[in-house]
């Protein structure tokens, strides 16, 4: 998976980026088809230090995106890749579902085509 990451206003370090790809890369468990990701981290106010993590997920036919804010860098990315998990696991449960739908259309057919010859 390739990972991007861009840092505003800012020098990010490597025990943080390491961090995102371990938590990136755990969501390739949940759908293996994740071409790419850009993590975006940026301060919203200067004075209070809200950091933000954005993370953009591209996924043939599909982005997923999740946007936190906190105190605190590792727990804004944490609870990001959790809303990108639920809308993983989302697609993943319409995937199978339709396959499911499918299989029984095409058994739906099948015996209507073995009545109608009888």
């Amino acid at each position: 998976m390739n990972i991007q990451i861009t840092s505003r206003k800012f020098k990010a370090k490597e025990p943080l980026k390491n961090f995102i790809h371990a938590e990136l890369n755990s969501l390739a468990k949940l759908n293996s088809d994740i071409q790419g990701a850009d993590v975006i981290l940026s301060f919203e106010n200067v004075v209070e230090e809200t950091k933000i993590a954005e993370i953009i997920l591209q996924i043939p036919g599909k982005t997923c995106t999740a946007k936190e804010a906190s105190e605190d860098f590792g727990k804004s990315i944490a609870l990001a890749v959790q809303k990108i998990e639920k809308q993983l696991i989302k697609i993943k449960s319409r995937k199978v579902d339709n396959k499911r739908t499918d299989k029984v259309l095409e058994k739906v057919e099948e015996e209507s085509t073995e009545e109608n010859e009888v």
